[in-house]
């Protein structure tokens, strides 16, 4: 049976985040609370169930409008040479620097994605991705470390431009940041993973 009150620490493990951030919530009045005699917050999970749900299409539409714009940014970015800097890109040829370039575009897309759909297919476009630079960068003989460095190269530049997009947007949804966050930290980390057990998988059959 579902306890009907609970204590910010509680709604803070519920929701995913920092216990500040829900009091710094409640002092903004985003979220309902009460207050105990002796001034401590107090939360009633139908309420708060009723606020949260209000806010989860918000989340995922004001999320993926984000996610639009920053793609933008990333090609601003990348066009500014930042790419060139790479150890592993010097490595590759013209053709395999354009499919590289690509990367951006696809990784945005594949967060999107990952944003509108369920669970299960989200874990495959992820899946499908990190496959996707695994067989790039064998292609191109990168190393298992080169080919990591690369993703992380445009895994970083998403999260730069979403941070930027944010900052400059009037999206003001307390929780837009935070599930996005959670959402790409699960996405780009499917994602790795995946590339790791490609190489892994491609040593083991070259191996035999």
């Amino acid at each position: 049976m579902q306890v009907e009150w609970l204590r910010l620490s509680e709604i803070a493990e519920e929701l995913g985040v920092h216990p500040s951030t829900v009091r710094n919530w409640t002092n903004q009045g985003q979220i309902p609370f009460h207050r105990t005699k002796g001034g401590h917050r107090r939360f009633k999970r139908t309420e708060v169930d009723i606020w949260l749900n209000s806010y989860q299409a918000d989340i995922t539409s004001e999320a993926i409008l984000i996610v639009q714009a920053a793609l933008k940014q990333t090609r601003i970015k990348i066009s500014e040479g930042s790419l060139n800097a790479e150890l592993w890109y010097q490595k590759l040829d013209q053709e395999a620097r354009d499919k590289y370039r690509q990367s951006s575009r696809h990784l945005m897309r594949g967060l999107a994605t990952y944003l509108s759909t369920d669970e299960n297919e989200a874990k495959a476009e992820a899946r499908s991705l990190g496959y996707e630079y695994a067989t790039r960068g064998r292609r191109y003989e990168l190393d298992v470390s080169d080919a990591t460095k690369a993703f992380l190269f445009f895994r970083n530049s998403l999260i730069d431009s979403l941070f930027s997009v944010n900052v400059t947007s009037t999206i003001r949804s307390p929780l837009v940041l935070t599930k996005m966050l959670q959402k790409i930290n699960a996405f780009t980390d499917e994602i790795l993973i995946t590339l790791l057990e490609t190489y892994q998988a491609f040593d083991r059959s070259k191996n035999k």
